[in-house]
């Protein structure tokens, strides 16, 4: 381990020994302490204990600027004044009925008209609606096989659960990756109906679709990759996916869980493609769990009783509702998106400078409101080029930041930051005074390392 994130690390450990200990409770009665891998990290968690605007506070009272609002979820930051009104007005009149809420007509028509679609089914996590999703398209096709992307995750489920972070030794060759399972549990008979493909090659992606025989049902992409970092999709890649679908009879599937509420149309309308199907969640509700399929005319018709399966208890809860209205109105607007987009321009500069300055290897990408920064002599276009970011640098800098106060991204190369409608100039600004501060001890030659599978 590189001396510096050892020094990292315990100083990590010095400001945060309440976390230690309610890790070492929390891990008797929970795998690692935590409840979704994503949130483990060496040598433990940091335990949240409230959060406001753009601060959050962990349980030895560490005050840290939130640049990861919930892997995106929170576009709105913590606590926003509407939401929390939306919850406690809703929570007068009930959480859960079993029946739809009198409102849930006008928050359908306001996404299918936001985003440019038809008809839509909410459920409540991202995974519950790339399922769904995945079960729609083969119902409507015919159709058994799906086309995902190297390096993407979609939620975990089986049908997706591949491909998704492949050691190299296993991926196989660069234009046919092979269908290897995230990890123990995937039957290798379901990986092989889901076909791997490399990111941002539309030629290798054509090849590997028209091998199928017109059996493909569906190829999901997520329109910006945000799961191997910050990935834009090159020129006439997004547009080749759709004129490759309509050839084999198969449906778009645009998973926006993430990219849905960064721009005012989606990832769908920044890109100028539109979707089949579009999934969204995280923060068209800000903070309430609510996903949901979009999709266009005609496709939802075969969803209903002994046909195409979609139920469930909590689909469409009036919390869930209410926070997406209030985040509809209040949050996800056109200036209000207009400047986080603004904030993270200035970010983006203020990144590329700082480092330079300090003589970083390191390629930013950004757009919207998000970014990533990637620890690479190159810039990363893919999985395979995404192989080549240095790891061990990237948790340097991670820990360099939470040490001074900052959470400067997701935890990990593969994630990006989000900048909320209600982060400031001034927030922006001791983003950067902290990155400047630890800018010299990240500097040095990229080291390759393996990145590790935590779904």
């Amino acid at each position: 381990m590189d001396p510096r994130l050892s020094e990292a690390l315990r100083e990590y450990e010095r400001r945060t020994p309440r976390s230690a200990q309610l890790w070492e409770h929390a891990r008797i009665w929970t795998p690692l302490g935590v409840h979704s891998n994503y949130r483990y990290v060496e040598p433990y968690p940091f335990y949240v204990r409230r959060g406001e605007g753009v601060q959050l506070w962990d349980v030895d009272d560490n005050g840290y600027l939130d640049f990861n609002m919930g892997f995106g979820g929170l576009a709105s930051g913590h606590a926003h004044p509407k939401i929390v009104e939306a919850l406690t007005a809703q929570l007068h009149d009930g959480t859960l009925y079993g029946y739809e809420w009198h409102r849930t007509p006008e928050v359908s028509e306001r996404i299918c008209r936001r985003y440019g679609m038809d008809q839509v089914r909410f459920s409540s996590t991202g995974l519950e609606a790339t399922h769904h999703a995945v079960r729609i398209a083969r119902a409507v096709t015919g159709h058994r096989n799906v086309i995902k992307f190297e390096g993407s995750y979609h939620g975990s489920h089986d049908t997706l659960l591949v491909g998704v972070k492949p050691r190299a030794e296993v991926a196989g060759p660069a234009d046919r990756p092979h269908s290897v399972p995230a990890g123990p549990g995937v039957l290798p008979e379901i990986a092989q109906r889901t076909r791997v493909a490399p990111f941002n090659d539309l030629e290798s992606t054509r090849a590997i679709a028209r091998e199928l025989a017109g059996d493909v049902a569906a190829i999901l992409v997520e329109p910006i990759a945000m799961n191997m970092g910050f990935i834009l999709p090159e020129p006439g890649f997004l547009p080749g996916l759709r004129e490759l679908a309509d050839e084999l009879g198969a449906l778009l599937l645009f998973d926006e869980i993430k990219t849905g509420a960064k721009y005012p149309h989606g990832g769908a309308g920044r890109m100028q493609v539109r979707p089949d199907l579009m999934l969204l969640g995280k923060s068209i509700a800000c903070g309430a769990p609510l996903s949901a399929i979009a999709a266009r005319k005609g496709l939802l018709d075969q969803v209903g009783p002994r046909k195409i399966a979609h139920a469930g208890t909590f689909n469409s809860n009036p919390l869930s509702m209410a926070c997406c209205l209030a985040t509809l109105d209040h949050v996800l607007t056109d200036d209000r998106l207009a400047h986080a987009t603004r904030l993270n321009e200035r970010l983006s500069k203020g990144y590329a400078e700082i480092f330079r300055d300090a003589h970083v290897t390191a390629h930013v990408a950004s757009d919207g409101p998000s970014g990533t920064v990637f620890f690479s002599d190159h810039p990363v276009r893919d999985w395979r080029s995404f192989l080549t970011v240095d790891g061990e640098r990237s948790m340097l800098y991670y820990y360099l930041c939470l040490n001074q106060g900052l959470i400067p991204s997701g935890t990990g190369p593969d994630e990006q930051w989000t900048i909320s409608v209600v982060h400031s100039d001034a927030d922006v600004d001791r983003h950067l005074e902290i990155l400047g501060g630890v800018a010299s001890r990240l500097a040095g030659a990229p080291v390759v390392g393996e990145i590790e599978e935590s779904v």
